[in-house]
């Protein structure tokens, strides 16, 4: 499915990175640049890149784990506090009407970095699915990353 925003075509012209994202946006010197909207010694909070909705974020250890029993009890704490986070800075600042919340854990349960654990954290709006998705195979979101990033950005800082 294709996401219709447009800002993907310089990154689809740079060429894929064989790195983990996350390992490469957890010790980037440029944070806006990579997304990222916190990174503290256990986890990193950054933009998904190519998001269901527009605030659509990722909680991910900064260790490179694959498998949530990997993680020791500290950072599955901080995990889940990184995500209460994420609900808040979207409540904030988007008002959602709800939120998607979870793990995609392995391949075959939809994981597309099966390697490196992270948590989604999606808000969601009553009519916000169409049928773009499904008759076009075109995602449409309302605001480029950059926008989105901006203004959820204040809302980590302390």
């Amino acid at each position: 499915m294709d996401r219709l925003y447009g800002d993907r075509m310089q990154y689809l012209r740079s060429g894929a990175s064989t790195e983990c994202f996350l390992c490469e946006d957890a010790s980037t010197e440029d944070p806006p640049d990579h997304l990222v909207l916190e990174r503290d010694p256990q986890i990193l909070i950054v933009m998904n890149r190519y998001p269901y909705n527009s605030g659509h974020l990722l909680v991910a250890p900064l260790r490179h784990v694959g498998d949530l029993e990997e993680l020791k009890p500290a950072e599955l704490s901080r995990v889940m506090e990184g995500s209460l986070q994420c609900l808040s800075a979207l409540r904030q600042v988007y008002s959602p009407q709800g939120f998607n919340v979870g793990f995609n854990l392995g391949s075959a349960g939809g994981a597309g970095v099966p390697a490196h654990l992270h948590l989604h954290v999606v808000p969601r709006w009553t009519g916000d699915t169409n049928f773009m998705p499904v008759v076009g195979e075109t995602k449409v979101l309302p605001e480029m990353l950059a926008d989105t990033y901006a203004k959820l950005r204040p809302a980590f800082t302390d």
